[in-house]
């Protein structure tokens, strides 16, 4: 990307393209201390109410600065890198990092050790990147007394509360209103499906454990979505058209919302995975359509569970694992109770958290890209 100037106008070069900038749209990005907060970096001066007659009186450029006087009397140096990124018109800190996929062959994933000042160090940039990259991570030695998951997750951003509170606690319990609060084994599923939102981030901090079974079990829902997408396109495809009903009943609440399994961003792309198959009710559609989708349901739910897409291990007392809910299921194996006790305390965050932290950490550090 190229900036030029002829005749009092300034063009973007873009070596296959070349186009005028509008003049508004650089006045806009005015940001002296007269037009922009330092602080908030906010504009003290509201652009749309503003003439839509702007224009460029004189402009030059010099040591990486672009020098504009507009025609309403304001001048201003204005960065030219800013420029560029902006330029871009993509999210170039979240999706500039590659989905690395995975599958039971997965080994050695870095765990990360929390210490003091964790969640401005340079450690919670790189957990964070890793984090994007495998859809979870997992954070040794994190203190367990007085729900401290809380205080974890209002330090990357804000706990996202629900019926179940703002943290609950997984542990074997009479009536329970979740499968989770049982000894049972539980297949790869994500979370709250029947939401909307769904949760995008799960928390689960290991307090107790001390029994033989009670493994957790990961699997990538992106991974395991592209596979099919190659191997059998006509299941991906009704699997990422139908939209099911999702649905949770409990003593004060009934919640409801309709999606597809494979849900799709705008640009046909991965977005995210919901699977709960005892909490889903498919519509009514022609037989035909439904023979094909009671198929495709029953090959995901195949590839979900097999071993060759799972990985398997133990959390220790103080390890704290961070889980992507939009791309990662997640699961147990059966425990006896007998051995001992198994407690884990959990909770949510949206992904404006890890987001927002990740920019300010890149900004803090000065990290490119």
């Amino acid at each position: 990307m190229k900036i030029e100037l002829k005749d009092n106008k300034i063009f973007l070069n873009s070596g296959t393209f070349k186009e005028e900038i509008h003049p508004f749209w650089l006045r806009e990005r005015v940001d002296g201390p007269e037009f922009l907060d330092q602080g908030t970096q906010q504009r003290l001066f509201d652009p749309s109410s503003m003439s839509c007659e702007i224009a460029v009186d004189k402009a030059k450029i010099s040591d990486g600065f672009i020098e504009i006087n507009f025609n309403d009397g304001v001048n201003s140096k204005i960065d030219l890198n800013k420029l560029a990124y902006e330029f871009s018109n993509k999210d170039t800190v979240i999706k500039s990092i590659n989905k690395i996929k995975w599958d039971s062959t997965l080994k050695n994933v870095k765990n990360f050790d929390f210490k003091d000042n964790f969640f401005e160090s340079k450690e919670m940039h790189d957990l964070l990147v890793s984090f994007y990259e495998y859809g979870f991570v997992i954070i040794k030695n994190v203190p367990t007394k007085d729900n401290f998951i809380v205080k974890f997750a209002n330090s990357i951003g804000s706990v996202r509360r629900t019926n179940f509170g703002e943290y609950f606690n997984v542990k074997s319990k009479s009536n329970p209103n979740d499968l989770a609060y049982t000894t049972l084994h539980l297949s790869p599923h994500t979370d709250n499906p029947y939401r909307n939102p769904v949760p995008c981030i799960q928390l689960l901090h290991c307090i107790e454990n001390e029994v033989s079974g009670g493994l957790s079990t990961l699997v990538d829902g992106y991974t395991v979505t592209e596979r099919l997408k190659i191997e059998n396109p006509e299941y991906y495809n009704i699997l990422s058209q139908i939209k099911i009903k999702f649905k949770f009943i409990d003593k004060n609440v009934v919640l409801e919302d309709w999606s597809e399994l494979i849900h799709l961003d705008e640009e046909k792309n991965f977005k995210q995975v919901r699977f709960s198959p005892r909490l889903d009710y498919v519509p009514i559609l022609e037989k035909n359509k439904l023979d094909l989708y009671y198929k495709a349901r029953k090959n995901l739910s195949d590839l979900y569970n097999s071993e060759k897409n799972r990985i398997e291990f133990k959390l220790m007392p103080k390890d704290l694992m961070m889980m992507d809910n939009y791309r990662v299921l997640h699961g147990r194996t059966k425990f006896d109770p007998k051995e001992g006790k198994r407690f884990l305390q959990g909770c949510y965050i949206d992904f404006d958290s890890t987001e927002g932290k990740l920019r300010h950490l890149k900004r803090k550090f000065n990290v490119n890209g």
